[in-house]
């Protein structure tokens, strides 16, 4: 017998798959016809022979083979270090610490409202109720191997014609029907798709808790921010009633043109409509974390500014070796998604093979009631099945050709998954590289504005200066309170974004038996 694309080996003890021993290979070789089985003595009685049977059937079928081609991890197609530059830090940490949500945001509060979302977010529990499908489907797949066992019973009456009487039939029946022997694992190969991608939706949910995490702590911080950017409008307003005031005197006092107080005016209205659209913000930043935390949040739980909240939220180090990114949940998923394509290709060439299916039944049957549970009612028959597609007209193969063109397009999310990752990890570490020297010249301007705004306001009050060196000088103190503002936000947002981007506390090590959290690295 020739078989192509098949090498039996001994069964592999791995994911506690039985008779997954059978790997696929290039290339064909002459393989011996396999001997026939030598039946032990018959036993005695019926039951002996059923028996018998049972013990034949689920040997064949726990010593088939498997067409599935052997997994190899594809290789990392990303550097093995993060970048280095003038935009980068020196990384320090040789491995990435083991942390949890707490180690990296430290504001009780907020750890109170990831505490809640974790508790009620929808996104959680459909997570959660996706991963409920597809264990169950991977449970019904898995099902297929084993016989499925029904019983019946029944009664018939009819004439026995020419006015003899009534004629009455009794059967009680237990069987098997059309059992698929998998002896070139096509059930087994769809089986071992169906967990992996179980084992996929596991990741994804994780996953999803991680975004989740790095959201929330996203949409406090942004409610932070507009808490401190409205402040600075409501003293920016104050101000500029202030010097509409002193301006209308000095017009009145025939010492100011009016123009001057048409400028007063215009960062009076600039300011009133900053404080509007700031109200709004902040509106819409309690129903982003409603949203996030699945419920209503207490008031007390929101940052009064990003000043405030800027210096809990702790650094995640990198690390040096990026293949840390292996074990992002979203990069879990992808890997099992491709190990499930794997598999989905040993279901395909198993298909091109004859399929053959048992069928046996055994029962009691009488024309007497009284009789049905006597010995001489028993009955059985028992036949087996080989079914094989002559002409599909090239369907068979064109499927093995899909199923290899899925694994290309799975290994192909696999690797752009990990590139991602890595742009993103890179970027993040760009950012928190440079983040430092802009805050301190975003604080050192608003610094100098601020002594220059005081400086033109007191010559203008002394009749030194017009109003307009006042004017600018103001608007570049705002302008500059602003853009300090919002570079803090984007320092305490960088954190948030490392935090997401290395996997936080949701790092998972795929292995075949499902995804585990890794071990804590030494110390």
């Amino acid at each position: 017998m020739r078989v192509t694309g098949l090498r039996c080996l001994k069964p592999s003890p791995s994911r506690g798959r039985v008779g997954r021993g059978c790997r696929a290979f290039e290339g064909s070789r002459e393989m011996p016809n396999p001997p026939t089985p030598t039946l032990p003595p018959p036993g005695r009685g019926s039951f002996g022979r059923n028996r018998q049977a049972l013990s034949l059937t689920l040997a064949l079928s726990l010593a088939a083979c498997s067409m599935e081609p052997h997994y190899i991890r594809p290789e990392a197609p990303i550097p093995p270090s993060w970048p280095v530059g003038d935009a980068y830090l020196r990384q320090q940490e040789a491995a990435l610490p083991s942390v949890t949500y707490q180690d990296i945001f430290r504001d009780p509060r907020l750890q109170q409202l990831i505490a809640q979302a974790l508790v009620n977010n929808r996104d959680l529990r459909l997570a959660a109720a996706n991963i409920e499908v597809a264990r169950a489907q991977y449970h019904i797949q898995r099902a297929a191997q084993l016989p499925e066992v029904n019983s019946s019973a029944g009664v018939s009456v009819g004439d026995r014609g020419g006015g003899s009487g009534v004629a009455a039939n009794y059967s009680v029946n237990v069987g098997v029907n059309a059992f698929e022997l998998d002896l070139f694992g096509r059930v087994r190969s769809l089986s071992h798709a169906a967990l992996d991608r179980y084992f996929a939706t596991e990741a994804a949910a994780r996953a999803t808790r991680l975004t989740l995490v790095g959201d929330l702590a996203t949409a406090w911080l942004d409610y932070a921010a507009d808490k401190s950017l409205l402040a600075l409008a409501v003293e920016t307003e104050r101000n500029a009633a202030r010097s509409v005031e002193l301006t209308r005197a000095r017009l009145q006092g025939g010492i100011a043109p009016r123009s001057d107080l048409a400028q007063a005016q215009t960062i009076l209205t600039g300011a009133q409509s900053d404080l509007a659209q700031l109200r709004t913000s902040l509106a819409q930043d309690v129903n982003a974390l409603q949203l996030l935390v699945g419920a209503p949040i207490d008031p007390a739980l929101l940052p009064a500014s990003i000043e405030e909240v800027a210096g809990r939220i702790a650094e995640l180090p990198a690390g040096l070796d990026s293949a840390i990114l292996l074990r992002r949940p979203d990069v879990v998923q992808a890997e099992y998604e491709l190990r499930a394509a794997n598999a989905q290709i040993g279901a395909a060439r198993a298909a091109l093979f004859p399929r053959i299916s048992l069928t046996a039944i055994a029962g009691l049957a009488s024309s007497a009631l009284t009789s049905l549970f006597s010995g001489g009612a028993f009955t059985w028959t028992a036949g087996a099945n080989a079914n094989y597609a002559i002409f599909q007209g090239g369907a068979g193969r064109a499927g093995v050709r899909q199923s290899e063109a899925e694994r290309q397009a799975a290994v192909a999310t696999y690797e752009r998954a990990i590139q991602v990752a890595f742009r993103e990890v890179a970027d993040a570490l760009a950012r928190r590289g440079t983040i430092g020297e802009q805050l301190r010249a975003e604080i050192a301007s608003a610094a100098a504005a601020q002594d220059a705004y005081n400086l033109a306001f007191a010559r203008y009050r002394g009749g030194i200066d017009p109003f307009l060196d006042t004017l600018v000088a103001q608007r570049a103190l705002y302008a500059a309170q602003r853009s300090l503002v919002g570079t803090r936000l984007v320092e305490a947002t960088n954190l948030v974004t490392l935090y997401r981007v290395l996997g936080g506390d949701s790092l998972l090590e795929p292995q075949s038996g499902g995804p585990v959290p890794p071990a804590a690295p030494s110390r």
